[in-house]
Order: structure tokens, then sequence, then C-alpha cells
């Protein structure tokens, strides 16, 4: 007998998989310890993966994000952590894409001139003719460049190793004040954490937009907030750091940013994917076959 919790109390479940009782937020203190596979609440952040260190005996975390650097943190030792590539993939690239339509054409001042109730008429950028850097380029960051294949614009994707016609890494600061619009979807890590620091955004084209739909420490917020403010650049932000912003946070308010509340991933776009997903993990599970996207184990 297989026992797991999922956010879900109607998943198609084969023999011998018993699903506790779920609310739909966090399994029952007195379920912990029998809990064998284990699938965060979507979007539950710290509180959803808290508990993960007192499930006795548990076998797999299956993350239903893409991102794991905050259960790898707490992952016990021996325990498989698989992340959900592919479930977000169309979801987050959209955003992507309307993030980087939003920063060229100015989007963050008519907002704020709707407002105000100003008609104000300006020529902007436009995502045409750009030259567009794609920072990661697994899943996504290919999704990415498949949907911004339908404009008229020059591509080019960075990865850590280089493959499926990226360049690696140490390309990209002789290439970054050639670009227009850099998109970030890298994971988090040592290697990626202020990614974009004062020095590299200092090297952004005058004019050119910053896309991170990926965490919000691969950006320096600090100096991002100093070049908004310079109005040289522009800004199209779905995750942040700190997160959530709090209310005070100079980020709000700084020039030519738009904000998105983490929502890449978070459409209706997600239930029928995460929950096949999570469906085929557990009757892997249950029939002794490999899991799919392991992370760590």
């Amino acid at each position: 007998m297989t026992t797991i919790w999922t956010q879900w109390d109607d998943l198609n479940l084969p023999a011998g998989v018993t699903h506790l009782p779920t609310d739909g937020i966090a399994p029952a203190a007195g379920d912990l310890d029998s809990i064998e596979f284990y699938v965060p609440r979507y979007m539950g952040g710290p509180a959803a993966i808290a508990m993960i260190p007192e499930m006795k005996s548990l076998k797999v975390i299956q993350s239903p994000n893409a991102g794991v650097d905050d259960v790898l943190k707490i992952r016990p030792q021996g325990v498989t952590l698989c992340n959900a590539a592919g479930v977000h993939d169309a979801s987050t690239a959209e955003l992507a894409v309307a993030l980087s339509i939003a920063s060229r054409r100015g989007f963050a001042a008519f907002a704020r001139d709707q407002v105000d109730q100003r008609w104000g008429h300006e020529r902007m950028s436009s995502l045409t003719d750009s030259n567009i850097a794609i920072v990661g380029y697994g899943n996504i960051g290919k999704t990415i460049a498949g949907m911004l294949g339908n404009f008229e614009v020059t591509i080019t994707a960075f990865s850590r190793s280089g493959r499926d016609g990226a360049l690696t890494l140490d390309h990209f600061d002789r290439l970054l004040p050639t670009f227009d619009v850099i998109i970030l979807i890298v994971p988090l890590n040592d290697q990626t954490h202020h990614l974009m620091n004062a020095s590299r955004l200092a090297l952004m084209k005058d004019g050119a937009a910053l896309i991170n739909v990926a965490r919000g420490p691969v950006v320096d917020t600090d100096a991002l907030i100093a070049e908004l403010n310079s109005g040289r650049i522009t800004a199209g932000l779905d995750v942040t750091d700190p997160e959530p912003l709090p209310a005070s946070h100079p980020l709000w308010s700084a020039k030519n940013v738009i904000i998105t509340p983490h929502v890449g991933g978070d459409s209706a776009a997600f239930i029928p994917r995460g929950r096949k997903l999570v469906e085929e993990q557990i009757a892997r599970f249950a029939s002794g076959q490999p899991l799919l996207h392991i992370v760590a184990q």
C-alpha cells in the first residue's frame, strides 16, 4: 500500500494507492509520518514544504514547480525529488513574451497615465526588430524562443552547457550591450545568484528591457532600482527579491517597470497539466517504474 498526499482529492489513482485526506492546503499533522509520496500545494510557498523533514516515511517529493531550489535545501537524504518540467512551459513562456511586448511598448507609463486620466501619446520602442537574449535554454527557454519566432526578431540563447544551439554563458558579457531585450529563465543557484548585478545592468543598452521569469535573486534588486530610476532601461518582472514584495518596497514605485505577482506558471493551463503529471508519477512509483524529471535522489 502506497500512501500519498496532494492538493487534489479526485485523482485517478492505481490500485494499492491511498490518498490521505486533503483540504487542498496541507496535510494534517497526524498524517505526516505515513506520507510516502508528497506533492506540495502549488504556489503554497514556504509553508507547503516546511513540514517535509517531519515526514518519516517519505520516499518521493513531486514538486509542482519547475524550479526546486527551495526544496533542495530541505530534502531529506535519500528522498527522490522530481520537478514539474514541461508543466509550466507554455504559460511561463506566454508571460515572458507578454512582458517583453509590454516593456518595449511602454505599458508601464501608459498604465500610470490611465490612472491619472492623462492622454500621454508617445512613440515607444517595438518588439519587432529587437535583438533578444534568452538566458537559460531549457524547456521554457526553448518555448519562449518558439513563440518569439512569430515576431521579426533576432534571438541569441545562452546556457551553461551550450547545447541545442545556445552559446555558453562566458559569451554573455561580450554580447550583453547589443541586446534590446534580455529574458532570464535560469534556475537559481550559486552561479546564477545576482547574475544580473550592477556591472551587467550597467552594460545594458540604453532603452533595453530586462525580463525576469526565473527567480527574484537572479537580479540584484537595489542595482536594478537604480538603473530603472535613471530612466535608462525598462523591466518586466514576474519574480522579485524579496518575494512577496512588501507594500513599502521602492521597486513598486520605480520607473518603467511592470510587476506581476509570480503568476508565470499559475494560469488555468496549470491544472490539467499538473494533474496529469502527478497521476503519471504516482502510477510509476506504485508499479516500480522509473520516475520522470528526477532532480535529486
